[in-house]
């Protein structure tokens, strides 16, 4: 749901798994026939794993971080990790990069222009995300939502970035 100022876009479970599955629908739609999927963690973690059993191709790992002030909400310096984590050695031939959203881009025009350098083995890449925000420089090949106000995503899953164990066991009164 979006607020009524276009500042700030709540979504629910169900609203978010379903976001994913139309993602399924585009990529699959293209025709476009991809051999792994690599998933920008954290926020690409859990649509790339949902694609990845979609499509049944295995799912690499690269782990990306630049929202680490005020509890996630401000964006600082991008730090990309050296290693791809995959079930298969090496990264290689038609990739789908996944993350879920390109916000101002800078995430994914590092990454993409990282990969074309550093990764060789590497024959074709396209990115697919959930949302893009009006602000970003990057133009992903797939992506569900155009948030022309760049509002703020509230996804469900949020809520664990401030419970910490103690919270957890009171809410369970363990």
């Amino acid at each position: 749901m979006l607020t009524e100022d276009g500042k700030h876009l709540y979504v629910s479970y169900d609203e978010y798994h379903n976001l994913i599955e139309k993602l399924a629908i585009k990529v699959y739609q293209s025709g476009w026939a991809f051999d792994t999927i690599l998933c920008l963690a954290r926020g690409g973690m859990r649509p790339g794993d949902i694609l990845s059993r979609i499509f049944d191709k295995p799912l690499a790992i690269m782990s990306t971080s630049s929202y680490r002030a005020e509890a996630g909400t401000v964006q600082g310096h991008l730090d990309i990790a050296r290693y791809i984590t995959t079930p298969k050695g090496e990264i290689a031939g038609r990739v789908l990069l996944v993350d879920d959203l390109a916000d101002s881009g800078h995430t994914l025009h590092k990454v993409v222009q990282m990969l074309r350098n550093d990764y060789r083995p590497i024959t074709e890449l396209r990115s697919a995300v959930i949302w893009t925000k009006g602000m970003s420089s990057f133009e992903p090949d797939y992506s569900v939502e155009f948030l022309p106000t760049n509002p703020w995503i509230h996804q469900p899953f949020e809520a664990y970035d401030s419970m910490g164990p103690d919270k957890l066991l009171e809410k369970w009164k363990i």
